[in-house]
């Protein structure tokens, strides 16, 4: 399987071990990812390219978005090019694991309701397990994606819960179906 991967460049100088800890976890599954246009430039690199440089890249990218089978995105540091990256994956139909570290969801993706955009709050802890169920999802080897409305308490109870426990709250509720259904 291909991967694209992006996220703020800027943000690189806060989040680095967490992208390329999200990296190394996509690769040890086997995946290729695409992601040196962001590990390997600089902010000073791309304020200094020409138009045509930035028009041959934009080329670049589109290529890559098109030839991977999904996109990941670290998106605990904003980025308005990340945020158009993001649409143009789904425009393309690709799905999209959207993770954050810190904060609330970005706010621009928060009200999308496209089946194929996974947004998941994650730790060290929990990331290989969230890498495990989208890959799964990917592969089409996941049951079914269901999405529901939840009151502000029941969020609040189960951010909490998923907090306590270091764990995803998909895999918090997941857990307590399966215990159920014992």
């Amino acid at each position: 399987m291909k991967a694209y991967f992006t996220a703020s460049i800027v943000g690189k100088k806060y989040h680095l071990a967490k992208y390329e800890r999200i990296l190394s976890l996509f690769r040890a599954k086997g995946v290729t990812v695409t992601a040196d246009h962001i590990i390997n430039t600089t902010e000073d690199k791309i304020r200094f390219e020409s138009k045509g440089e930035r028009l041959q890249f934009l080329k670049k990218l589109e290529h890559w978005i098109l030839e991977a089978d999904f996109v990941i995105v670290e998106a605990s540091f904003p980025s308005i090019s990340v945020g158009y990256e993001i649409s143009l994956a789904l425009h393309r139909g690709k799905p999209v694991l959207v993770l954050y570290s810190e904060g609330d969801p970005p706010s621009l993706i928060t009200g999308n309701e496209d089946d194929k955009l996974v947004c998941e709050r994650y730790s060290m802890e929990p990331l290989p397990v969230i890498v495990n169920d989208f890959i799964n999802y990917v592969q089409g080897t996941n049951d079914t994606r269901f999405t529901f409305f939840i009151t502000p308490e029941i969020s609040a109870h189960l951010e909490k819960k998923a907090k306590r426990d270091k764990i995803p709250k998909s895999v918090y509720l997941r857990n307590l179906i399966k215990e159920d259904m014992k």
